[in-house]
């Protein structure tokens, strides 16, 4: 399958098959997957959790708002945080980035407030859930991106030290009478023209 067609046949799943779970091999093509991704300098400032135990799964699922079923049922919860220490994030880049990448940051990003710089850190996590979800559907797997979960509870539950969560992923297979799948509900975007400018 070409990627446009994957773009068109992706969707979020709103309800999962309990009973149907990624394989370690996929599982481990993720994980470098999201070893992989992009980030602005090669900056890397962020930590990915893939949560399987259904013990751990399910306490993250009882802090996840409307999201919890999903959590519950999916294979996997892949949990995005990124780093909250700026001191600790340039100890990291003096260790593994070259002097270039290092003097654009302390250029152009140290200068801003530690809100801003932490802003930045986001960003880059950001960058790192499109590659993701392009993975999965890559993979054939199924995945739901929620920012609507409690991010200190995670913090409190997962216990990373230096990091801070943003956002989750639940991975798995679609339940068949999953009613949001493009076979059920076609897929809605705004007219191509209202969208994208050929300049």
């Amino acid at each position: 399958m070409d990627f446009l067609a994957l773009a068109e046949s992706r969707y979020t799943t709103k309800k999962y098959n309990p009973n149907e779970k990624i394989s370690e091999e996929k599982i481990n093509q993720l994980s470098e997957v999201l070893r992989l991704s992009p980030s602005s300098i090669n900056s890397q400032p962020w930590k990915f959790s893939i949560i399987s135990d259904e013990k751990l799964k399910n306490e993250l699922a009882s802090v996840s708002f409307f999201n919890e079923p999903k959590i519950r049922d999916a294979s996997h919860l892949v949990v995005f945080s990124a780093i909250d220490d700026v001191e600790k994030f340039e100890q990291q880049i003096k260790q593994n980035l070259p002097e270039g990448a290092v003097g654009y940051f302390n250029q152009f990003i140290k200068p801003k407030p530690e809100a801003e710089i932490k802003a930045w850190f986001g960003h880059q996590v950001y960058l790192s859930l499109g590659f993701f979800l392009s993975a999965c559907a890559a993979l054939g797997i199924d995945s739901t991106p929620m920012e609507g979960i409690k991010t200190e509870e995670y913090d409190k539950i997962l216990n990373i030290e230096g990091y801070t969560t943003l956002f989750a992923v639940a991975i798995g297979y679609r339940a068949a009478e999953d009613a949001n799948q493009p076979s059920v509900k076609p897929k809605t975007r705004l007219a191509l023209e209202n969208v994208v400018e050929l300049v």
